[in-house]
């Protein structure tokens, strides 16, 4: 299949609707629907980035041109709207388990077999996708990761286990994300949208970050388990996540189909950079290749 040649001119606009459901430890959780154009049993999960929300993917919707699948986010407890206290969350197991109830939440709402899901997650939301599959292994067509964020780079040195004594010392606390920006996209219209977005909160729960290391390290060892067809975009110029953790993982994947693109020019922000159509139309090849599959 040729790759799409994705433009403004071309791009037609979809709207979103609202809904909510409430987790097993009684959290209600919000997320927004894009139906598909004529009626499908195909749909598209998406996992959005730490500290941000689902009405992010709204230009991804737009620009991947997929009118015939439905395309559903999730907001992660402690994110958007979607109750919790801002980044915070009781493990990052928690939220794992979230992702399983969310996803068989929408499988049962919208007749959707989860046979005939794919899933594209970017940093956190992609770590999160990758555990999902790995410790559920859900039968799903494909998984999507942009910009694993398997590695934080935290740029102190003995942050870990100075962040270990603090989790220890204090219940409950909080490291606010140092990332800008200006480290994220080229696109300047994408950072002053990020910079403006009341939804957006900075801040991250001590053990979640630190429970998203540990599990990043068990995801990595492990990467083995994942069968899942796997498409890794990686951004060349990530000042965020480390490289070398998602090469790692990638190579032992034991997926039968996995592929991985690299992007030399880009920031963290692989899906919202200046020229973010290549990145977009990659992952729509790869996800309806795995669609038309038997």
């Amino acid at each position: 299949m040729s790759t799409a040649v994705i433009t403004d001119e071309n791009r037609a606009t979809r709207v979103a609707s609202a809904h909510s459901f409430t987790t097993s430890d009684g959290v209600a959780l919000y997320y927004r629907v894009w139906a598909p154009r004529t009626a499908s049993k195909r749909a598209v999960i998406l996992f959005h980035r730490g500290h941000e929300h689902s009405g992010r993917w709204q230009d991804f919707v737009d620009r991947i041109r997929m009118e015939d699948e439905w395309f559903i986010d999730w907001e992660a407890r402690g994110h958007g709207r979607s109750a919790g206290e801002r980044g915070y969350a009781e493990s990052f197991g928690r939220m794992v388990c979230d992702a399983d109830e969310f996803v068989r939440h929408i499988s049962a709402e919208f007749d959707i077999p989860i046979e005939e899901m794919a899933v594209v997650g970017q940093r956190v939301g992609a770590v999160l996708a990758a555990t999902w599959v790995h410790d559920y292994a859900p039968p799903v067509r494909a998984l999507v990761v942009a910009t694993p964020a398997l590695r934080v780079r935290l740029y102190v040195p003995g942050a870990i286990p100075g962040l270990r004594l603090l989790n220890r010392l204090k219940r409950k606390s909080f490291i606010k994300s140092y990332v800008k920006p200006k480290m994220l996209t080229h696109d300047r219209e994408q950072a002053d949208l990020y910079t403006h977005d009341d939804l957006i909160s900075p801040q991250i729960a001590t053990n979640i970050l630190l429970d998203l290391y540990d599990t990043s390290t068990r995801l990595i060892e492990d990467a083995g388990a994942i069968h899942t067809p796997t498409l890794l975009l990686m951004s060349g110029k990530d000042w965020v996540v480390e490289q070398k953790p998602q090469l790692q993982f990638f190579e032992r994947l034991s997926s039968p189909v996995k592929e991985m693109e690299l992007y030399p020019d880009f920031l963290h922000s692989t899906y919202w950079e200046k020229d973010r159509d290549p990145p977009i139309a990659r992952t729509r090849e790869f996800i309806l290749r795995r669609f038309a599959e038997p």
